[in-house]
């Protein structure tokens, strides 16, 4: 039986970066889940567990930051890599990124080839 692919939680309200990041992610053999606010990220997270999450910074309902707290807060998310999402980091936001509890930044538009090496690197050390 081989190995389950690694199931990435792709969280950003807008459907183009969704869908490229969808299509980046499988074309890399990863099982991509999606959510369209940061309330629908939670709630996918806590159903299907997975091993890497993206997160944009700005979405409705709940904001990337409070994702990111929230999820810290449950033991089966502690060790999880979860990586902030913005087009915008503000001066400021990378320290309150990191007190959150995200494991990295990728900075919008992201790069095909930064995208496939981040998460490579964050599931090898998982």
């Amino acid at each position: 039986m081989s190995p389950r692919a690694k199931r990435i939680l792709v969280a950003d309200d807008q459907l183009p970066a969704r869908e490229l990041l969808r299509a980046i992610l499988s074309s890399a053999g990863y099982d991509v889940v999606e959510a369209t606010n940061g309330d629908e990220a939670l709630t996918v997270a806590f159903e299907v567990l997975p091993d890497l999450i993206l997160l944009d910074i700005q979405m409705p309902v709940l904001d990337g930051f409070s994702v990111c707290v929230a999820l810290r807060a449950d033991a089966r998310f502690r060790s999880t890599p979860i990586v902030a999402m913005t087009a915008s980091l503000m001066r400021g936001e990378r320290e309150r990124a990191t007190e959150a509890g995200f494991s990295d930044f990728l900075d919008k538009p992201i790069g095909v080839g930064t995208l496939r090496r981040t998460v490579a690197a964050l599931l090898d050390q998982a």
